[in-house]
């Protein structure tokens, strides 16, 4: 019980850390997932109920609001109807190289995430995703490549101010009338 209690409370203090880079240092620092490669950032303050089912490689971006799902509660559900003895549906989530998960979205159990891949905001990943790729939607669905994605983004590097941005954003929708 001890040690289930330790890991609630570090869910708690996770929670409560409002300053992403310290919440990071503190889930490595005290080891949460199962491993974390270089150059992980964490934005969610939920962590996942079973978090030593996820691995992280390097470069993997977490955005605000995705939820891992490692299990479902359902065999609950259907002992209480049947008297069974369903056991914990339980699985592992991988996540390799160069990872970009949009926010909202949500990774299912016994997901494979391949290298070099974007997952679009909002997004259900309910099958393992191949490499170099780019997906969205609930299923998602490959949409492009990763090579792709980046070389578009090459081509549209520009930094702008706020004003200028409210500028392009203002140009932009006056001229579709």
């Amino acid at each position: 019980m001890k040690e289930y209690q330790k890991k609630q409370w570090q869910r708690i203090r996770i929670a409560l850390i409002l300053n992403s880079d310290k919440r990071n240092r503190y889930i490595i620092k005290h080891h949460i997932f199962k491993s974390v490669g270089k150059n992980f950032f964490f934005q969610p303050r939920i962590i996942p109920a079973d978090p030593e089912l996820i691995k992280f490689h390097d470069n993997v971006i977490v955005t605000s609001n995705v939820t891992f799902v490692t299990h479902d509660i359902f065999h609950l559900g259907l002992n209480y109807l049947n008297k069974d003895n369903f056991s914990y549906n339980a699985g592992c989530i991988e996540i390799m190289d160069n990872v970009f998960i949009g926010c909202n979205s949500v990774i299912l159990p016994n997901i494979k995430i391949g290298p070099n891949v974007v997952i679009g905001a909002g997004s259900v990943v309910t099958n393992d995703v191949p490499p170099n790729s780019v997906v969205a939607g609930n299923p998602s669905k490959v949409i492009g490549s990763f090579t792709d994605y980046v070389q578009k983004r090459k081509k549209n590097n520009v930094f702008y101010t706020n004003d200028q941005l409210w500028e392009k954003f203002q140009h932009e929708k006056n001229n579709k009338k």
